[in-house]
């Protein structure tokens, strides 16, 4: 259970640094929302971490190293 926490903690970290390096704006049109970009926003982000993090438990179970 730690480890799972710690896990998506790091992980967390590492993609919000990873996505501040990315201009989104360029993907929505001229006039959209500005809540609307950051809720997609906030949703890939969540993904990614949700799928990173699963990455690397399934990796860490499949080679018993824990």
């Amino acid at each position: 259970m730690t480890f799972k926490f710690f896990l998506y903690f790091a992980v967390t970290i590492v993609v919000i640094w990873a996505m501040d390096s990315l201009n989104i704006n360029g993907l929505f049109k001229k006039n959209a929302n500005p809540l609307q970009a950051k809720v997609f926003y906030f949703l890939l982000g969540l993904s990614i971490i949700y799928l990173v993090t699963n990455f690397f438990l399934d990796l860490i179970s499949s080679v018993s190293i824990l």
